[in-house]
């Protein structure tokens, strides 16, 4: 019978210039690891921040070039990303890396990457991915009892929060029937990927409400109601109410429990954004804060923030996994070999995403490796921290506190005397800071107030790092309040 010749290894492959040995994937890796290892041991006495201008990247990186069509040297390539391209980045990992929200992976997360990588996992379906897909139902079941949710719900992890977000607002709209007049309620002081999911999903500029919160940055309960009412009384549909678990401004939390009660007598939904402070229950101040959250019907959490992950590792946990499945499966001849029934998870079904690479791995591997009661500890010690700093900047003659510390967020900023703009001397403060290296430290506005940010998250970080800080800031604000009496 005739038929294709046998392939006895001998016909050559269309990889030969990309293969390479055992021996020199060896090489490679051992340096890039070792690399690494001197990153994570010498990051203490590193800026906390290195960038530029795109005109300075392209001096220190060259021109933009066309694509080789010939080859490098393996070793000269990684030369080059070691230490020409991945040095010009912020160390958001420093331990006096205060701005925006630090991520401070643990080793074993970073291992767990490295292997999900290697082993080119695709989990989007069971058939292709049984022993990852069974641990991502193990770690997203973790997350269920640490939020305090009933048996049934489940969750799917994501690229991040804007990703979450996008898809709690979908399900919302999906699951009230695509009305032609939708409503979502967002706080003031909701993520941007809130209102950016919104629009995504189809709600009308008009339908998407942001709820003013006031000195408190709590959305009111009854303001809500007031609000969802006003508009069904208008002929429009609400669907659904956003509040914050930890806001990314100022770590507030929303009263989530009358919050809950008041969506349910009003018959919308309820999600709790706690991409930054959703693992913080696992500390009892942020339990308490945090109380009422199993009560939502969808919780967007970041385990690259407080769970201590690499980029990228979000989700979102639904009070009743089914509705992942109702408003984000379908069906495609080409997929039929994979519907092996309900026990058999198809995470492609889950979410927005088929082509999906294994996250829960790293998740796995630090809570294995470690311990719950050290990732406790580390959630502990960025809410400790802030407490302190609370404390110094409110005994400190030349701080001003603007708002107290929740969840490892401290607003504050350099008093200035009369006569002198806080805003512009707070800002140049701030410039100098990450200009001198020291540290990264970002700002925002409360009720329209420039404030200085402390996002106190690493639990590498050390109040020797913290107080550092606010003297820089103390010794800072002296010279610029006395150039500037002295110039005028």
């Amino acid at each position: 019978m005739n038929g294709p010749p046998e392939d006895k290894g001998t016909e050559p492959g269309g990889d030969a210039g990309l293969r390479m040995s055992p021996e020199e994937m060896r090489a490679l890796g051992y340096r890039a690891i070792d690399a690494l290892v001197e990153r994570w041991s010498t990051l203490p006495e590193e800026p906390g921040w290195v960038g530029g201008t795109r005109a300075e990247i392209d001096a220190r990186l060259g021109p933009p070039a066309s694509a080789p069509e010939t080859p490098r040297s393996a070793d000269a390539v990684l030369d080059d990303a070691i230490d020409r391209i991945l040095p010009n980045a912020a160390r958001i990992d420093h331990p006096r890396f205060f701005a925006f929200i630090p991520s401070a992976p643990t080793w074993s997360a970073v291992l767990g990457d490295l292997l999900a990588t290697g082993f080119n996992v695709f989990q989007g379906t069971w058939l292709a991915s049984s022993g990852p897909s069974r641990i991502e139902l193990e770690v997203t079941d973790w997350f269920r009892e640490w939020l305090q949710m009933p048996e049934g719900a489940g969750g799917v992890l994501t690229s991040g929060g804007s990703v979450a977000n996008l898809m709690a607002v979908a399900m919302a709209r999906e699951l009230a029937g695509n009305p032609p007049d939708p409503v979502v309620y967002l706080s003031d002081q909701g993520h941007s990927s809130l209102r950016r999911g919104a629009r995504i999903a189809g709600i009308p500029p008009e339908g998407i409400r942001v709820l003013e919160t006031g000195p408190s940055l709590r959305l009111d309960p009854e303001g809500l109601r007031e609000a969802v009412l006003a508009d069904r009384a208008a002929g429009r549909t609400p669907i659904l109410a956003c509040a914050n678990g930890g806001a990314t401004n100022s770590g507030q939390v929303d009263l989530l429990g009358p919050l809950a009660a008041v969506t349910r007598q009003v018959g919308i939904r309820f999600h709790v954004d706690a991409a930054y402070g959703g693992f913080a229950a696992l500390d009892p101040r942020g339990a308490e804060a945090l109380a009422g959250i199993g009560e939502a019907d969808t919780v967007t959490l970041d385990p690259h923030k407080w769970l201590f992950q690499p980029f990228e590792c979000g989700g979102l946990m639904a009070r009743d996994a089914d509705e992942l499945h109702r408003v984000f499966g379908e069906r495609a001849d080409y997929l039929q070999d994979t519907e092996l029934g309900s026990e058999q998870v198809n995470f492609g079904d889950r979410g927005v995403q088929l082509s999906r690479r294994f996250r829960a791995l790293k998740v796995w591997m630090t809570v294995q490796t470690h311990g719950l009661a050290a990732i406790r500890e580390g959630v502990a010690h960025g809410i400790t921290l802030a407490e302190r700093a609370e404390a110094r900047i409110r005994s400190a003659e030349r701080l001003e506190l603007l708002f107290p510390a929740s969840l490892g967020i401290v607003l504050y900023r350099y008093r200035a005397p009369q006569g002198v703009d806080a805003d512009r001397l707070n800002r140049e403060i701030q410039e100098a800071i990450v200009q001198g290296g020291y540290a990264m430290v970002s700002s925002t506005r409360i009720e329209g107030v420039y404030a200085l940010r402390l996002c106190i998250l690493n639990p590498r970080t050390r109040w020797a790092d913290v107080d550092g800080v606010l003297e820089r800031v103390e010794r800072l604000g002296d010279t610029l309040v006395a150039d500037a009496m002295e110039a005028s």
